[in-house]
């Protein structure tokens, strides 16, 4: 018979996984004490929340929640990072606070609750740029071939402006003054 503890454990948990945008699933076997206090402190910084749990309660947490992929992701002494806002900002943050020669090996991530990611591409999703430089870069692109469309139609005047110009300039007689030539010899007298 379970504890009104674990209830209330697997109630919370259940809360965090639910209101998660990325759940990061890892091993952290081998750290002391005062390294998991500073990478709590460093990931806190960055809106990223760790939580060691038992991994049976961590199952049903992830049953109740609606995120089952979770339970793939789950092995050894487990503990999860949870990013509440933008998924990629929380990866980033986990990879920065972790560093290369962390005892912390990534198991995978569940992303918006549905979408389960391998360790490799939880570290691609670390190196994404910021969000507001991916709109900018997406901006760009989409305004690129506007620009080119609208040289391009802007060149096709301009040359067909050049040709009248030119035949104007044909049709008119040689020894009759420009318009030009005929304003500046008025202004002259």
């Amino acid at each position: 018979m379970p504890t009104q503890a674990k209830v209330n454990r697997v109630a919370e948990l259940t809360e965090k996984l639910s209101n998660s945008a990325i759940v990061i699933s890892a091993m952290y076997s081998g750290m002391g004490a005062n390294q998991m206090v500073d990478l709590r402190r460093r990931l806190r910084d960055g809106s990223v929340e760790f939580v060691v749990v038992k991994n049976n309660l961590l199952h049903l947490a992830a049953d109740a929640a609606g995120v089952p992929q979770l339970k793939d992701i789950i092995n050894g002494q487990t503990a999860i990072a949870l990013g509440y806002d933008d998924a990629a900002v929380a990866a980033k943050a986990f990879a920065d606070a972790t560093g290369a020669g962390s005892a912390i090996r990534v198991n995978g991530a569940v992303v918006n609750r549905d979408t389960v990611l391998p360790p490799p591409e939880v570290t691609r999703l670390a190196a994404l740029p910021p969000q507001p430089v991916l709109v900018a870069q997406l901006l760009g692109n989409m305004q690129a071939p506007l620009y080119g469309l609208m040289s391009v139609l802007n060149g096709t005047v301009r040359s067909l402006a050049y040709v009248l110009q030119s035949r104007i300039d044909q049709l008119q007689p040689v020894d009759q003054p420009q318009p030009a030539e005929a304003a500046e010899a008025e202004a002259v007298e």
